[in-house]
């Protein structure tokens, strides 16, 4: 388990329709941190033939439980909900809000480009903004946060923008398929912001599914990209989520949990682009990859584990869940069954599939 999720473990809190929501506690956290999970979430993260509307909208049911858990009776605020161009518009938190009855007060958008030298990238650059400046504001924003540079970036414009017009923010509100750096960034801007808002409440952050890494290297397959791809190791991950990959062993060998966000939705070609790539230079090195090590890298722990092990690796000690013992010997006899397994079959068969669905898009 990382360092920032070290003594963090799951528990249950609600359950709104088919949502599971699950708080984050570790004696080290000033603010809160929750896992949603649900069908479309699971079904988004991890299938990367999810695209356009449909990337979209498999997020608003999991969005709007999480809603009506803060917000019970639907009228107990009001919000600004503030884009970050273009990621954050993957995300439905206007209708979300619509659908539970909070009143969306203003709407805010920052942009945050890549400034890329001789195909590097070498920096961020801000280069819109519309922001209405009030007193006492519940910002509500929604973006993918790996490294977490671009909301680092964008949240000290707008605090500052805040703070020089006299403006303040009483709370964050924020919805991410994310990594663990969102909790140490938040931990850091929290204490920033209280300096210049006494009346700063706090971030009430909610992950999709669980809370991941980012890929430090290129993994046991070569291919994954440091600081952008997505994994389970070192992270907490919902046991739902578990399952469903469980269920469908293909979905395990994925690049990543999401690919590019904004592409699947908006470039949906370039997406597959990124799908074909990684699954073609699977293919390519079939023959060479260990699939037992690709397999513990891919579940976030080098096993075999007992159970008891296995709960404090998962961070799920703290749950009270009869499916847990199941769970954890589906683990342990894919991770058996992974050194059977033809990852040269697996790629050809996805590749085949992504291709299908991909010719409508062409």
């Amino acid at each position: 388990m990382s360092t920032t999720l070290r003594n963090a473990s799951l528990h249950h809190v609600g359950l709104q329709q088919d949502t599971n929501i699950y708080e984050l506690r570790a004696p080290q956290f000033s603010n809160r941190y929750f896992i949603l999970s649900g069908e479309g979430s699971r079904r988004l993260m991890a299938s990367p033939e999810v695209v356009g509307f449909d990337s979209y909208s498999a997020l608003l049911p999991e969005t709007t439980a999480a809603l009506r858990y803060l917000f019970p009776s639907g009228s107990e605020g009001d919000v600004d909900i503030m884009t970050i161009l273009r990621g954050g518009l993957n995300y439905p938190l206007e209708e979300a809000c619509h659908k539970v009855g909070i009143l969306v007060r203003d709407m805010h958008f920052v942009s945050c480009e890549r400034i890329i030298e001789e195909q590097v990238i070498t920096g961020l650059e801000i280069k819109y903004e519309k922001l209405r400046i009030t007193r006492g504001r519940t910002l509500m924003i929604g973006d993918i946060l790996a490294t977490g540079d671009t909301l680092r970036m964008c949240l000290e414009e707008v605090v500052d923008r805040f703070r020089r017009k006299g403006g303040s923010i009483r709370k964050i509100i924020f919805f991410t398929i994310g990594g663990t750096r969102a909790i140490n960034l938040m931990e850091r801007l929290s204490e920033r912001i209280s300096a210049l808002f006494p009346e700063f409440e706090g971030f009430e952050c909610f992950f999709y599914e669980g809370v991941f890494t980012v890929y430090t290297d290129k993994g046991v397959s070569g291919i994954n990209v440091p600081n952008i791809d997505f994994g389970w190791n070192g992270g907490i991950v919902s046991p739902e989520f578990r399952h469903y990959v469980l269920e469908r062993p293909d979905a395990l060998y994925e690049k990543c949990i999401i690919y590019d966000g904004g592409a699947r939705r908006y470039e949906i070609p370039v997406h597959f682009e990124e799908v074909f790539a990684y699954w073609e230079g699977i293919l390519e090195r079939a023959d060479s990859i260990d699939m037992e090590a690709l397999t513990d890298e891919k579940l976030g722990y080098k096993g075999p584990l007992d159970y008891d092990t296995w709960l404090v690796e998962t961070g799920f000690e703290g749950l009270d869940n009869s499916t847990l013992p199941q769970l954890w010997e589906a683990e342990q006899a894919l991770r058996r069954k992974a050194v059977t397994l033809s990852l040269r079959e697996i790629a050809e068969r996805r590749i085949k599939e992504i291709k299908t669905i991909s010719q409508r898009y062409e």
